[in-house]
Protein backbone atom coordinates (compact mmCIF):
# COMPACT_ATOMS: atom_id res chain seq x y z
CA UNK A 1 0.00 0.00 0.00
CA UNK A 2 1.13 3.40 -0.88
CA UNK A 3 2.27 6.15 1.96
CA UNK A 4 -1.24 8.46 0.57
CA UNK A 5 -3.76 5.50 0.93
CA UNK A 6 -2.53 4.39 4.05
CA UNK A 7 -2.56 7.80 5.35
CA UNK A 8 -5.74 7.98 4.07
CA UNK A 9 -7.20 4.64 5.53
CA UNK A 10 -5.60 5.97 9.34
CA UNK A 11 -8.21 9.60 8.51
CA UNK A 12 -11.09 7.68 7.54
CA UNK A 13 -10.62 5.11 10.25
CA UNK A 14 -10.45 7.74 12.81
CA UNK A 15 -12.94 9.52 11.26
CA UNK A 16 -14.98 6.39 11.86
CA UNK A 17 -14.23 5.78 15.02
CA UNK A 18 -14.64 9.27 16.46
CA UNK A 19 -18.48 9.54 15.18
CA UNK A 20 -19.53 5.74 16.27
CA UNK A 21 -17.60 6.26 19.41
CA UNK A 22 -19.89 9.67 20.35
CA UNK A 23 -23.18 7.68 19.56
CA UNK A 24 -21.69 4.95 22.11
CA UNK A 25 -21.01 7.49 24.43
CA UNK A 26 -24.71 8.29 24.94
CA UNK A 27 -26.56 5.29 24.00
CA UNK A 28 -24.58 3.54 26.96
CA UNK A 29 -26.06 5.38 29.35
CA UNK A 30 -29.57 6.44 27.95
CA UNK A 31 -30.36 2.85 26.98
CA UNK A 32 -30.63 1.05 30.55
CA UNK A 33 -32.55 4.18 32.11
CA UNK A 34 -34.95 3.63 28.45
CA UNK A 35 -35.41 0.49 29.37
CA UNK A 36 -36.65 0.91 33.17
CA UNK A 37 -38.84 3.61 31.36
CA UNK A 38 -40.26 0.44 29.26
CA UNK A 39 -40.71 -1.63 32.57
CA UNK A 40 -37.19 -3.77 33.16
CA UNK A 41 -36.27 -3.83 36.52
CA UNK A 42 -32.73 -4.70 37.51
CA UNK A 43 -32.06 -7.84 36.37
CA UNK A 44 -33.64 -7.15 33.01
CA UNK A 45 -30.50 -4.23 32.15
CA UNK A 46 -28.11 -6.85 33.09
CA UNK A 47 -29.68 -9.43 30.47
CA UNK A 48 -29.84 -6.46 28.32
CA UNK A 49 -25.74 -5.85 28.55
CA UNK A 50 -25.64 -9.48 28.23
CA UNK A 51 -27.39 -9.95 25.66
CA UNK A 52 -25.71 -7.10 23.65
CA UNK A 53 -22.16 -8.26 24.46
CA UNK A 54 -23.22 -11.93 22.96
CA UNK A 55 -24.52 -10.06 19.73
CA UNK A 56 -21.48 -7.98 19.95
CA UNK A 57 -19.04 -11.06 19.90
CA UNK A 58 -21.46 -13.41 17.22
CA UNK A 59 -20.46 -10.63 14.88
CA UNK A 60 -16.71 -10.13 15.91
CA UNK A 61 -16.77 -14.22 15.00
CA UNK A 62 -18.62 -13.53 11.91
CA UNK A 63 -17.20 -10.49 10.79
CA UNK A 64 -13.66 -12.32 10.68
CA UNK A 65 -14.81 -14.59 7.57
CA UNK A 66 -16.89 -11.40 6.17
CA UNK A 67 -13.42 -9.51 6.05
CA UNK A 68 -11.17 -12.75 4.77
CA UNK A 69 -13.12 -12.61 1.41
CA UNK A 70 -14.11 -9.10 1.11
CA UNK A 71 -11.16 -7.29 2.96
CA UNK A 72 -11.74 -4.62 5.53
CA UNK A 73 -13.89 -2.36 3.36
CA UNK A 74 -16.35 -4.54 2.45
CA UNK A 75 -16.48 -5.72 5.84
CA UNK A 76 -16.78 -2.49 7.74
CA UNK A 77 -19.18 -1.35 5.46
CA UNK A 78 -21.73 -4.67 6.41
CA UNK A 79 -21.37 -3.33 10.36
CA UNK A 80 -22.23 0.17 9.27
CA UNK A 81 -25.07 -1.01 7.73
CA UNK A 82 -26.71 -3.00 10.55
CA UNK A 83 -25.83 -0.01 12.38
CA UNK A 84 -28.25 1.87 9.89
CA UNK A 85 -30.48 -0.77 10.78
CA UNK A 86 -30.50 -0.69 14.48
CA UNK A 87 -30.81 3.18 14.62
CA UNK A 88 -34.01 2.52 12.55
CA UNK A 89 -35.32 -0.12 14.95
CA UNK A 90 -34.82 1.87 18.06
CA UNK A 91 -36.80 5.02 16.60
CA UNK A 92 -39.97 2.58 15.09
CA UNK A 93 -40.35 0.35 18.51
CA UNK A 94 -41.36 0.84 21.93
CA UNK A 95 -41.02 -2.97 23.13
CA UNK A 96 -38.46 -3.38 25.37
CA UNK A 97 -36.73 -6.70 24.37
CA UNK A 98 -36.76 -4.98 20.52
CA UNK A 99 -35.06 -2.53 21.32
CA UNK A 100 -32.18 -4.76 23.26
CA UNK A 101 -32.52 -6.80 19.94
CA UNK A 102 -31.51 -3.25 17.75
CA UNK A 103 -28.68 -2.78 20.37
CA UNK A 104 -27.65 -6.05 19.68
CA UNK A 105 -27.93 -5.58 15.98
CA UNK A 106 -25.76 -2.10 16.09
CA UNK A 107 -23.12 -3.61 18.29
CA UNK A 108 -23.84 -0.89 20.59
CA UNK A 109 -21.31 -0.31 23.25
CA UNK A 110 -22.00 -0.55 27.11
CA UNK A 111 -18.93 -0.45 28.58
CA UNK A 112 -16.12 2.61 28.84
CA UNK A 113 -14.63 1.57 26.30
CA UNK A 114 -15.19 -0.16 23.02
CA UNK A 115 -14.78 -3.97 22.19
CA UNK A 116 -16.38 -5.75 19.07
CA UNK A 117 -15.86 -6.48 15.34
CA UNK A 118 -14.85 -2.47 14.18
CA UNK A 119 -12.19 -2.64 17.03
CA UNK A 120 -10.77 -5.65 15.85
CA UNK A 121 -10.84 -5.22 11.76
CA UNK A 122 -9.94 -1.06 12.36
CA UNK A 123 -6.69 -1.82 14.79
CA UNK A 124 -5.01 -4.19 11.97
CA UNK A 125 -5.80 -1.62 9.35
CA UNK A 126 -4.07 0.83 11.43
CA UNK A 127 -1.05 -1.39 12.28
CA UNK A 128 -0.05 -2.19 8.99
CA UNK A 129 -0.64 1.51 8.18
CA UNK A 130 2.15 2.57 10.03
CA UNK A 131 5.76 1.55 10.63
CA UNK A 132 6.52 -0.37 13.96
CA UNK A 133 8.04 2.39 15.94
CA UNK A 134 4.60 4.60 15.78
CA UNK A 135 2.04 1.62 16.18
CA UNK A 136 1.75 2.46 20.08
CA UNK A 137 1.18 6.43 19.41
CA UNK A 138 -0.80 5.81 16.60
CA UNK A 139 -2.96 3.40 18.58
CA UNK A 140 -3.23 5.47 21.46
CA UNK A 141 -4.55 8.45 19.43
CA UNK A 142 -6.97 6.02 17.77
CA UNK A 143 -8.38 5.54 21.48
CA UNK A 144 -7.92 8.99 22.39
CA UNK A 145 -10.19 9.39 19.83
CA UNK A 146 -12.71 7.27 20.68
CA UNK A 147 -13.14 8.40 24.40
CA UNK A 148 -12.64 12.03 23.67
CA UNK A 149 -15.71 11.65 21.10
CA UNK A 150 -17.52 9.60 23.83
CA UNK A 151 -16.92 11.97 26.63
CA UNK A 152 -18.77 14.18 24.57
CA UNK A 153 -21.64 11.93 23.48
CA UNK A 154 -22.27 11.65 27.13
CA UNK A 155 -22.55 15.08 27.86
CA UNK A 156 -25.30 15.80 25.19
CA UNK A 157 -27.30 12.64 26.64
CA UNK A 158 -29.75 15.03 28.34
CA UNK A 159 -29.53 17.56 25.78
CA UNK A 160 -32.78 15.66 23.80
CA UNK A 161 -35.41 13.20 23.75
CA UNK A 162 -34.90 9.23 23.42
CA UNK A 163 -36.47 10.47 19.33
CA UNK A 164 -33.74 12.65 19.04
CA UNK A 165 -30.67 10.69 20.07
CA UNK A 166 -31.81 7.45 18.21
CA UNK A 167 -31.78 9.51 15.08
CA UNK A 168 -28.19 11.00 15.48
CA UNK A 169 -27.07 7.34 15.87
CA UNK A 170 -28.67 6.96 11.97
CA UNK A 171 -27.03 10.12 11.12
CA UNK A 172 -23.70 8.38 12.52
CA UNK A 173 -23.89 5.70 11.35
CA UNK A 174 -24.42 6.84 7.44
CA UNK A 175 -21.30 9.26 8.03
CA UNK A 176 -19.45 5.79 8.80
CA UNK A 177 -20.90 4.41 5.03
CA UNK A 178 -19.41 7.54 3.87
CA UNK A 179 -16.16 6.68 5.43
CA UNK A 180 -15.66 3.23 4.82
CA UNK A 181 -16.30 3.48 1.01
CA UNK A 182 -13.39 6.12 1.01
CA UNK A 183 -10.98 3.10 2.54
CA UNK A 184 -8.39 1.98 -0.04
CA UNK A 185 -9.26 -1.46 -1.29
CA UNK A 186 -6.59 -3.61 0.48
CA UNK A 187 -7.28 -7.27 1.38
CA UNK A 188 -6.57 -8.39 4.83
CA UNK A 189 -4.04 -10.97 5.02
CA UNK A 190 -5.44 -14.72 4.14
CA UNK A 191 -6.19 -17.62 6.59
CA UNK A 192 -3.10 -18.63 7.86
CA UNK A 193 -2.56 -22.64 7.67
CA UNK A 194 -4.51 -24.45 10.18
CA UNK A 195 -3.16 -24.84 13.42
CA UNK A 196 -0.64 -21.50 12.75
CA UNK A 197 -3.28 -18.93 13.10
CA UNK A 198 -4.66 -20.29 17.16
CA UNK A 199 -0.58 -20.88 18.76
CA UNK A 200 -0.45 -21.60 22.45
CA UNK A 201 1.22 -17.77 22.76
CA UNK A 202 -2.50 -16.26 21.32
CA UNK A 203 -4.75 -19.09 23.38
CA UNK A 204 -3.21 -18.39 26.81
CA UNK A 205 -3.44 -14.56 25.93
CA UNK A 206 -7.05 -14.83 24.70
CA UNK A 207 -7.59 -16.83 27.99
CA UNK A 208 -5.96 -14.11 30.30
CA UNK A 209 -7.79 -11.13 28.41
CA UNK A 210 -10.75 -13.11 28.83
CA UNK A 211 -10.11 -13.21 32.65
CA UNK A 212 -9.98 -9.11 32.55
CA UNK A 213 -13.10 -8.71 30.11
CA UNK A 214 -15.04 -11.34 33.13
CA UNK A 215 -14.18 -9.36 35.52
CA UNK A 216 -15.25 -6.15 33.56
CA UNK A 217 -18.44 -7.07 32.62
CA UNK A 218 -19.24 -6.73 36.39
CA UNK A 219 -18.78 -2.87 35.88
CA UNK A 220 -19.24 -1.84 32.87
CA UNK A 221 -20.31 2.28 32.00
CA UNK A 222 -24.43 0.90 31.55
CA UNK A 223 -24.20 -1.03 35.24
CA UNK A 224 -22.04 1.84 36.85
CA UNK A 225 -24.61 4.36 35.36
CA UNK A 226 -27.59 2.50 36.67
CA UNK A 227 -25.29 2.22 40.04
CA UNK A 228 -25.35 5.85 40.47
CA UNK A 229 -28.65 6.34 39.63
CA UNK A 230 -30.64 3.27 42.14
CA UNK A 231 -27.67 4.06 45.28
CA UNK A 232 -27.71 8.33 45.03
CA UNK A 233 -30.47 9.22 42.37
CA UNK A 234 -28.36 10.79 39.80
CA UNK A 235 -30.51 11.70 37.11
CA UNK A 236 -29.71 11.76 32.83
CA UNK A 237 -27.84 15.31 33.09
CA UNK A 238 -25.77 14.26 36.59
CA UNK A 239 -24.73 10.83 34.77
CA UNK A 240 -24.15 12.49 31.34
CA UNK A 241 -21.68 15.24 33.23
CA UNK A 242 -20.51 12.19 35.50
CA UNK A 243 -19.36 10.02 32.68
CA UNK A 244 -18.08 13.02 30.43
CA UNK A 245 -15.85 14.12 32.73
CA UNK A 246 -14.59 10.15 33.40
CA UNK A 247 -14.59 9.76 29.58
CA UNK A 248 -12.53 13.06 29.37
CA UNK A 249 -9.70 11.83 32.28
CA UNK A 250 -9.43 8.45 30.51
CA UNK A 251 -8.82 10.07 27.05
CA UNK A 252 -6.06 12.44 28.84
CA UNK A 253 -4.43 8.98 30.06
CA UNK A 254 -4.07 7.55 27.02
CA UNK A 255 -2.00 10.52 25.87
CA UNK A 256 0.48 9.05 28.54
CA UNK A 257 0.92 5.78 27.19
CA UNK A 258 3.46 5.62 24.26
CA UNK A 259 5.85 7.68 26.45
CA UNK A 260 5.52 4.93 29.75
CA UNK A 261 5.78 2.30 27.27
CA UNK A 262 9.33 3.48 25.83
CA UNK A 263 10.23 3.79 29.28
CA UNK A 264 8.71 0.65 31.01
CA UNK A 265 7.92 -1.36 28.05
CA UNK A 266 4.87 -2.35 27.14
CA UNK A 267 3.87 -5.67 29.21
CA UNK A 268 4.76 -3.45 32.85
CA UNK A 269 3.19 -0.65 31.21
CA UNK A 270 -0.15 -2.52 30.91
CA UNK A 271 0.50 -4.17 33.99
CA UNK A 272 0.86 -1.85 36.75
CA UNK A 273 -1.44 0.73 35.45
CA UNK A 274 -4.00 -1.58 35.47
CA UNK A 275 -3.83 -2.76 38.96
CA UNK A 276 -3.13 0.43 41.27
CA UNK A 277 -6.96 1.09 38.68
CA UNK A 278 -9.19 -2.01 40.61
CA UNK A 279 -8.08 -0.66 43.71
CA UNK A 280 -9.47 2.95 43.07
CA UNK A 281 -12.05 0.29 41.51
CA UNK A 282 -13.19 -1.75 44.63
CA UNK A 283 -13.25 1.66 47.24
CA UNK A 284 -16.32 2.76 44.90
CA UNK A 285 -18.21 -0.25 46.88
CA UNK A 286 -17.53 1.83 50.05
CA UNK A 287 -18.41 5.06 48.97
CA UNK A 288 -21.09 6.97 51.01
CA UNK A 289 -21.58 9.43 49.06
CA UNK A 290 -21.86 10.60 45.06
CA UNK A 291 -18.74 12.86 45.48
CA UNK A 292 -16.59 10.14 46.54
CA UNK A 293 -17.82 7.62 44.41
CA UNK A 294 -17.45 9.97 41.21
CA UNK A 295 -13.48 11.23 42.79
CA UNK A 296 -12.73 6.97 42.98
CA UNK A 297 -14.28 6.05 39.74
CA UNK A 298 -12.10 9.14 38.20
CA UNK A 299 -9.16 8.15 39.68
CA UNK A 300 -9.97 4.73 38.35
CA UNK A 301 -10.20 6.11 34.38
CA UNK A 302 -7.49 7.83 34.84
CA UNK A 303 -5.40 4.55 35.11
CA UNK A 304 -7.49 2.08 33.64
CA UNK A 305 -7.36 2.38 30.30
CA UNK A 306 -3.83 2.96 29.63
CA UNK A 307 -3.31 -0.85 29.14
CA UNK A 308 -5.92 -0.29 26.05
CA UNK A 309 -3.47 0.63 23.31
CA UNK A 310 -0.33 -1.02 24.79
CA UNK A 311 -2.19 -3.99 24.29
CA UNK A 312 -2.97 -3.82 21.45
CA UNK A 313 0.32 -2.88 20.14
CA UNK A 314 2.14 -5.79 22.45
CA UNK A 315 -0.52 -8.51 20.60
CA UNK A 316 0.56 -7.13 17.16
CA UNK A 317 4.28 -7.26 18.14
CA UNK A 318 4.05 -10.50 19.27
CA UNK A 319 2.38 -12.11 16.93
CA UNK A 320 3.74 -12.29 13.23
CA UNK A 321 2.15 -10.06 10.48
CA UNK A 322 0.29 -12.84 9.15
CA UNK A 323 -1.64 -14.14 12.33
CA UNK A 324 -2.66 -10.69 13.34
CA UNK A 325 -6.29 -10.84 11.76
CA UNK A 326 -6.54 -14.41 14.02
CA UNK A 327 -4.80 -12.76 17.58
CA UNK A 328 -6.88 -9.12 17.26
CA UNK A 329 -10.77 -11.55 16.23
CA UNK A 330 -9.36 -13.85 18.35
CA UNK A 331 -8.23 -12.04 21.56
CA UNK A 332 -11.32 -9.69 20.92
CA UNK A 333 -14.01 -12.47 20.26
CA UNK A 334 -12.37 -14.12 23.76
CA UNK A 335 -12.89 -10.61 25.63
CA UNK A 336 -16.59 -10.01 24.31
CA UNK A 337 -17.51 -13.47 24.88
CA UNK A 338 -16.59 -13.35 28.74
CA UNK A 339 -17.89 -10.19 28.79
CA UNK A 340 -20.73 -10.70 27.87
CA UNK A 341 -21.50 -13.54 31.02
CA UNK A 342 -21.49 -11.28 34.12
CA UNK A 343 -23.82 -8.25 33.68
CA UNK A 344 -26.94 -10.92 33.65
CA UNK A 345 -24.78 -11.89 36.88
CA UNK A 346 -24.47 -8.46 38.07
CA UNK A 347 -27.97 -7.75 37.36
CA UNK A 348 -29.04 -10.33 39.74
CA UNK A 349 -26.49 -9.52 42.20
CA UNK A 350 -27.41 -6.06 42.47
CA UNK A 351 -31.77 -6.97 42.99
CA UNK A 352 -30.61 -9.66 45.14
CA UNK A 353 -27.57 -9.04 47.33
CA UNK A 354 -26.36 -5.49 47.25
CA UNK A 355 -25.50 -2.93 44.96
CA UNK A 356 -22.15 -2.55 45.70
CA UNK A 357 -20.75 -6.02 45.33
CA UNK A 358 -19.73 -6.33 41.71
CA UNK A 359 -16.95 -3.68 42.38
CA UNK A 360 -15.71 -5.99 44.81
CA UNK A 361 -15.87 -9.05 42.55
CA UNK A 362 -14.54 -7.12 39.27
CA UNK A 363 -11.75 -5.64 41.12
CA UNK A 364 -10.37 -8.17 42.94
CA UNK A 365 -10.31 -10.07 39.30
CA UNK A 366 -9.04 -7.75 37.50
CA UNK A 367 -5.79 -7.61 40.06
CA UNK A 368 -6.36 -11.37 39.66
CA UNK A 369 -5.41 -10.90 36.17
CA UNK A 370 -2.95 -8.31 36.05
CA UNK A 371 -0.67 -11.25 38.23
CA UNK A 372 -1.19 -13.86 36.24
CA UNK A 373 -0.64 -11.83 32.97
CA UNK A 374 2.79 -10.42 34.48
CA UNK A 375 4.28 -13.97 35.18
CA UNK A 376 2.99 -15.64 32.08
CA UNK A 377 4.78 -13.34 29.42
CA UNK A 378 7.39 -10.81 31.44
CA UNK A 379 10.15 -13.08 29.59
CA UNK A 380 8.38 -13.56 25.84
CA UNK A 381 10.12 -11.66 23.13
CA UNK A 382 8.47 -9.52 19.93
CA UNK A 383 7.73 -12.00 17.31
CA UNK A 384 10.41 -10.73 14.81
CA UNK A 385 13.18 -11.51 17.96
CA UNK A 386 12.02 -15.48 18.40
Amino acid sequence: MSGFHASRNVVLVFVAKGIRTFCYGYLGILLPLYLVDLGLAAAGVGAFVTLTLAGSAGLTWATRAIAERVGARGSLLFLAGLSIVSAATLLATRQPWVVVLAAMLGNVAVGTGETGPFLSIEQVVIARAVPPERRTSMLSLYNLLGYGAAAVGAAVVGAGGPRALFGGFIAGSLIQVAAYAGLARVALAARAPVGAATTPVIRRIAALFALDSFAGGFVLQSLVAYFLYARFGLGLEALGRVFFFAQILTAASLLLAPRLARSFGLLPTMVVTHLVSNVFLIGIAAAPSAAIATALLYARQLLSQIDVPTRQAWVMTIVRDHEREAAATTTTLWRTSAQAITPLLTGWIMQSLTLSAPFVLGGGLKIVYDVLLWRAFKDLEPADRR
